[in-house]
């Protein structure tokens, strides 16, 4: 139900539906009732100047809504080519620019349906005066909703303000994938040869895997007996006639149902799908196109932020026993390919820019001083060594090298001191 009501087009049709029926029960009220005597507010003209109010008011609400959220569009779709596809998505989930379509849209059908009711003549002369009244109120509220658009996507097409949608979106992910107790449970998943004699299952289709329903799996595996090991991780992509589950001794039955594929990749479960959004602004930015280092140091930041928060929460062990007998393995993102997911492309495109890789180096320093886990500082020193192995071979000016090795420095020193000695 949640994605139908988040849908671009459910509001406005809501409040094109509340439109038209408001201008019928005003017709209707009106039609049996008449206008009680001291209503100075309610429109008093004749049915010429009805025609006309009414009809402006119609042309104008089509006119300026088919204008502005033409033009924004074009706006928005070339600012993505920098800020990333989420700066669409964005606009088309926000409820204000929802709202504000809804407004002029349910105008339009307001009047129109108001304006086939006025006749004129003899035999049965009627003028809807509530309706005409309240297409007049109505445009007004076109006017203001228009002045708030403007305004609000004026907003919306910031980079700082996508790089925060984004960070709230990566924020959430890493709260559902991962748990805050203090101490991990890790259950002992077998070798790779216990699943050697198993019974192989192949995917009949093609498309990126979009949910991985563990709890269907692990019913299903407990009902028949057997242990099943998912190959696939959601987020990647499944080619047809490709291994994607080893059951032993057997497949249980009802495994595909839980792999469900799609066209392209969402969030959900795909927790470096997020990542990557943020990870593509920032390799924008550092095209030889945009050249904006700063854009991608506020993403650095964001990811900052993202792994500090991460501090204390335990990751999932994709190994899952019911009664002691263990019934469903499946692949997740580990720390270390969340930092790849980070980083790496970053690092590609900024490995020349002294700005770009001193603000890395900062980050992992300032993450790895918080964390007191041994292997996710052993991830962060993988991470900053790559960068300065980079650095090292891009960075041409000696101060601007110089003051990585500080850094780089600094960040070892740091890590040492929690317990962790890597090697030079």
């Amino acid at each position: 139900m949640r994605e139908w009501t988040g849908q671009f087009w459910f509001l406005p049709a809501v409040m094109t539906i509340t439109a038209l029926f408001l201008a019928w029960a005003g017709i209707q009220v009106e039609e049996r009732h008449g206008i009680p005597a001291g209503l100075d507010w309610v429109y008093s003209g004749g049915e010429s100047g009805a025609r006309s109010l009414l009809s402006a008011v119609a042309s104008s609400a089509i006119g300026v809504a088919g204008t502005v959220f033409s033009i924004t569009i074009a706006a928005l779709s070339y600012a993505a080519g920098s800020m990333g596809p989420r700066l669409l998505d964005n606009f088309t989930r926000d409820r204000g620019n929802q709202a504000v379509l809804g407004t002029f849209i349910a105008t339009f059908a307001f009047t129109l349906f108001s304006l086939r009711s006025v006749q004129g003549g003899d035999d049965r002369p009627f003028v809807p005066h509530y309706n005409v009244t309240l297409a007049m109120l109505l445009a007004l509220a076109c006017v203001a909703a228009l002045v708030y658009f403007l305004a609000h996507v004026t907003r919306g097409i910031n980079m700082t303000a996508v790089v925060n949608l984004l960070r709230d979106d990566l924020r959430r992910a890493l709260e559902r994938a991962t748990d805050d107790r203090t101490e991990a449970v890790h259950p002992a998943a077998p070798p790779e040869a216990f699943w050697t004699a198993g019974e192989q299952l192949r995917s009949p289709d093609s498309g990126y895997l979009q949910l991985l329903d563990t709890e269907a799996l692990t019913a299903a595996a407990t009902r028949d007996g057997v242990a099943l090991h998912i190959l696939v991780r959601p987020g990647e992509y499944v080619f047809p006639n490709t291994p994607v589950a080893v059951g032993v001794p057997r497949l249980p039955g009802d495994v595909l149902p839980a792999l469900v594929l799609g066209p392209r990749r969402v969030a959900g479960q795909d927790l470096e799908f997020t990542v990557r959004q943020l990870a593509e602004v920032a390799a924008r930015a550092l095209s030889p196109g945009v050249n904006d280092p700063v854009t991608a140091t506020d993403v650095i930041d964001r990811f900052g932020d993202a792994l500090c928060r991460l501090q204390g929460r335990t990751w999932p062990s994709g190994v899952v026993y019911r009664d002691h007998q263990l019934r469903l393995v499946y692949p997740v993102t580990t720390y270390g390919g969340l930092l790849d997911s980070m980083f790496h492309m970053i690092r590609q495109y900024g490995s020349a820019s002294p700005a770009v890789t001193l603000r890395l180096l900062d980050v992992l320093r300032i993450v790895a001083q918080g964390e007191q886990d041994a292997t996710r500082h052993t991830e962060l020193d993988r991470h900053a060594t790559l960068i300065m192995e980079d650095a090292r071979r891009e960075t041409k000016n000696p101060g601007d090298l110089k003051d990585l090795e500080d850094r780089y420095r600094t960040l070892r020193q740091g890590i040492r001191r929690h317990g962790e000695a890597p090697g030079a």
